[in-house]
């Protein structure tokens, strides 16, 4: 399966996202800079975290309008796969490809790790995980507020798109639990089709033992079986 990481100017973890997907799971990957306006053969579009064009207006709100951007909306609606990790969820909330806004942490920069709840979700890049588990992932960011209308938040938990939430480490749902003030404490969200995903927490940052824990692992593993059920 091959991968196609975007790097935008500021993106900070490609390289790390580049290193899990070729050596912890043997799958080639390459580059593809934000001014590309094809993503080649890939079968899975990754964008990382980082502070894409420095951040100015609002995190994402720049990477939105970059060239690599249209053929990543046409990948989208194809029906492949694409997740967005951070900043790169940022990107994909700008761009309309996910619901809501992310906005600035009310307590600031947040760098620390976090569990959070399973939904019955219907997110491709999560079917390694159970509905129910409990996942501990680090986070990394100032803009992760997660922000929808009451109305809207209604229907994606209708739709089962509400895919994390942050919780205690017993799977409660609790304020005490939510890093940056997102409304029901959503760390991750899908579109209504399953295929594009997005989450605050890094799980590239967390898919070597190495590093403190392996729950990152599900998303890559998630990422494989559903491109390989596809051919």
């Amino acid at each position: 399966m091959k991968f196609a990481i975007v790097v935008f100017p500021g993106t900070n973890c490609d390289v790390d996202c580049f290193h899990v997907i070729t050596q912890v799971f043997g799958q080639p990957a390459s580059y593809v800079p934000h001014y590309s306006t094809e993503l080649g053969d890939s079968e899975c579009v990754i964008l990382p975290g980082g502070f894409s064009y420095g951040d100015y207006l609002r995190a994402g709100a720049i990477a939105r309008f970059s060239p690599v951007m249209e053929p990543v909306a046409d990948f989208a609606r194809a029906g492949g796969q694409v997740v967005g990790i951070c900043n790169g969820f940022q990107a994909l909330v700008e761009a309309g490809l996910l619901p809501g806004a992310l906005l600035p942490n009310p307590g600031g920069f947040r760098c620390e790790w976090v569990n959070m709840l399973v939904g019955d979700n219907r997110a491709d890049a999560l079917n390694a995980a159970t509905p129910g588990q409990v996942l501990r992932m680090p986070i990394a960011h100032g803009e992760g507020r997660y922000h929808i209308g009451a109305d809207e938040f209604t229907r994606l938990e209708r739709n089962r798109q509400v895919v994390l939430r942050y919780c205690r480490s017993d799977g409660q749902i609790t304020p005490d639990a939510n890093p940056n003030g997102s409304v029901g404490n959503v760390a991750g969200v899908c579109n209504e089709a399953g295929n594009v995903f997005g989450l605050m927490p890094h799980p590239e940052r967390c898919s070597e033992q190495s590093l403190g824990g392996t729950h990152g692992r599900l998303v890559f593993q998630s990422l494989l079986s559903q491109v390989a059920m596809l051919r």
